[in-house]
């Protein structure tokens, strides 16, 4: 029998390359830049499979395809927002992700984050870097401890929960968090955070607001102006979920008039563009979606996408069906 033909939209790591080669007639993007609309429906039209990225937008046109081919979105990653999930749904294309190994990686990121903005690292570095640095001084670059500030989550999934192990245990921060299915008390007590209300009790009560929501049409600007404004003067965001769950405008206006004291950012509206606001703020960290880039996250990544490709062309449920 002939091998499934499934195309990868961008450079995977090497030893999940070769795995897919193993097991399918693959296509891979060896020059690594991002398929057009018209590329991501010539892979639809002449693949079995399509493996995309959430640099890849999957919309309801680009899934009109016709003639389709392909029937399964092996998505390298836990979100999904760049797939039109209802296309997909009406085109009869099985959609997969991959949760649960990236948890821990992405948790970190959030972790760097809080540190990094709160302690001014990114401008205690750019400062060595550029050969300004004139010494130690009592009041130089003075920054806000985290140990024992209230964090809260907006969302408490994975991620979340392993931010606030790492912060209950290893920062002796009391965490808060707002999410509308509550998980049980048990799980509470363990990691030590309380539930609130609503999403405006975190906002009002926390030192850190960390967000953990995935990217829907529902979530889009979540967090806006009137939302900032509730949060402390001395308040940080930290983003490391999708970037359109904040109004990037909205938080560039709250960094300038320090309606917060500061952000840590790891996604944004648009990506890969950067609002040209935040280049010019020294309160708000930087990263390029780095959330889950670690060899070892990566390659897992990639390896539980080729598990739910075997289990689909197996005729079974892959085990990370999204629909």
């Amino acid at each position: 029998m002939s091998k499934p033909k499934v195309i990868v939209t961008r450079r995977w790591p090497a030893a999940v390359e070769a795995r897919l080669r193993e097991l399918f007639d693959v296509t891979l993007n060896e020059a690594d830049v991002p398929l057009s609309a018209d590329q991501l429906k010539d892979a639809l039209r002449h693949h079995d499979a399509v493996l995309p990225t959430v640099t890849d937008a999957l919309t309801a046109e680009v899934l009109g395809a016709e003639p389709l081919r392909a029937r399964m979105l092996g998505n390298f990653g836990v979100g999904y927002n760049h797939i039109d999930i209802e296309a997909a749904m009406a085109r009869g294309i099985t959609v997969t992700n991959t949760p649960d190994v990236l948890t821990d990686c992405t948790a970190d990121i959030a972790v760097t984050l809080m540190l990094m903005v709160a302690r001014r690292a990114g401008e205690g570095e750019r400062e060595v870097r550029s050969g300004h640095w004139a010494g130690w001084r009592p009041t130089h670059l003075i920054g806000t401890k985290v140990t024992g500030k209230t964090l809260g989550l907006i969302g408490f999934g994975r991620i979340a929960r392993a931010l606030a192990k790492k912060a209950h245990y290893g920062f002796d921060m009391p965490v808060i968090f707002y999410t509308p299915h509550p998980p049980e008390d048990e799980v509470c007590r363990d990691l030590g955070a309380k539930p609130c209300a609503s999403i405006e009790e975190v906002l009002k009560q926390a030192d850190f607001v960390s967000l953990h929501c995935p990217g829907s049409k529902e979530n889009r600007h979540l967090i806006d102006a009137e939302r900032l404004a509730l949060m402390k003067p001395g308040a940080f965001l930290i983003n490391t979920a999708r970037g359109d769950v904040v109004d990037n405008d909205a938080l560039v206006r709250a960094l300038k008039n320090k309606t917060i004291a500061g952000a840590g950012l790891d996604v944004y509206e648009g990506e890969p563009h950067v609002n040209p606001g935040f280049l010019e703020l020294e309160n708000v960290v930087l990263l390029p979606h780095m959330g889950s880039s670690t060899e070892e996250t990566r390659a897992a990544m990639g390896l539980r996408v080729v598990e739910n490709l075997s289990a689909y062309f197996a005729g079974q449920v892959p085990r990370d069906k999204v629909v």
